[in-house]
């Protein structure tokens, strides 16, 4: 029976890293610029922002008691399959918002512009979530109940997120007003589709096509100053009918920059077709898990 491989020191530490920043930016957005103008769409801040102005108190002492309460949903209910990476998330987002509030204590909008305030609402929160989602991690709250709801119903994590936001959003236009209403439901919409952009082009690479003549420098360049690797086959021009070999690879952004000069210099008479991939699955990238 295969066992499963364990993480070097150094890819957890920088994972926990990445889940840092990413719920530092989140906190940010959902502070600054969704607690001050009610903004409420999406997630347990949502709900917080609706309760605070229904039945009084704070944004930020909701959003600490409601994580805090789904944090034992997802124990007793997901178990083993409920991440250590999201309670670290969750927790992390729930305290720095309440010190946010105990040492900052802001009451009112930074600026006078509703519109530039939603565009860092739904932006900041959009890209913690691409991080988040883009190593496996997410930041807990309405994230949790979608996971029960997937677990022991046939909805989608996506339709289940997407339906519990869109119920507070229109809970939203009753306990406020239309307008702050309309402003919420724009960055429900607007948040599903930043996220979907920052992870296309968080995980964008760049795939070779590459027709040559002799093949082994291009190769060695690749494996010994890339340490990437290619797969490589015969073909015959239809033109001229003489063998060539054609080099497949696939790499980061800034290498394929350095690979492009290459063979731009030492084998000038190459073809080459350079196309953008946002999803590449196996060793080096991706898991196929």
């Amino acid at each position: 029976m295969e066992t499963k491989e364990k993480k070097p020191l150094s890819a957890i530490l920088k994972e926990y890293g990445l889940i840092t920043a990413a719920i530092a930016l989140l906190d940010i957005g959902v502070y600054f610029f969704k607690f001050t103008n009610n903004f409420s769409f999406g997630g347990v801040t949502g709900i917080s922002i609706v309760l605070a102005r229904a039945f009084g108190g704070v944004a930020s002492n909701y959003n600490l008691i409601i994580n805090m309460a789904l944090l034992v949903l997802g124990f007793i209910f997901l178990g083993k399959s409920f991440g250590l990476k999201t309670v670290y998330a969750s927790v992390l987002s729930s305290v720095v918002i309440s010190l946010m509030d105990k040492f900052i204590g802001l009451s009112e909008p930074l600026t006078q512009q509703p519109v530039l305030e939603l565009i860092f609402a739904i932006l900041l929160p959009a890209l913690s979530a691409a991080i988040l989602f883009n190593i496996n991690a997410s930041g807990g709250g309405t994230d949790i109940i979608a996971m029960i709801v997937k677990k022991y119903t046939h909805f989608s994590i996506g339709w289940a997120l997407f339906f519990i936001d869109f119920i507070i959003v229109v809970i939203s236009c009753f306990v406020f007003d239309i307008q702050t209403g309309l402003f919420s439901l724009t960055g429900l919409l607007a948040k599903t589709l930043v996220i979907d952009d920052v992870i296309e082009n968080i995980n964008k690479c760049k795939s070779f096509t590459i027709v040559c003549e002799n093949p082994e420098p291009i190769c060695d360049y690749i494996i010994n100053e890339l340490h990437r690797s290619a797969t490589t086959y015969t073909a015959n021009g239809a033109f001229s009918h003489q063998p060539k070999t054609v080099i497949m690879t696939v790499m980061k952004r800034g290498q394929a920059v350095q690979l492009r000069k290459f063979v731009k210099e030492h084998e000038p008479s190459s073809f080459i077709t350079i196309y953008n991939s946002s999803e590449i699955i196996g060793k080096g990238f991706r898991g196929l898990n």
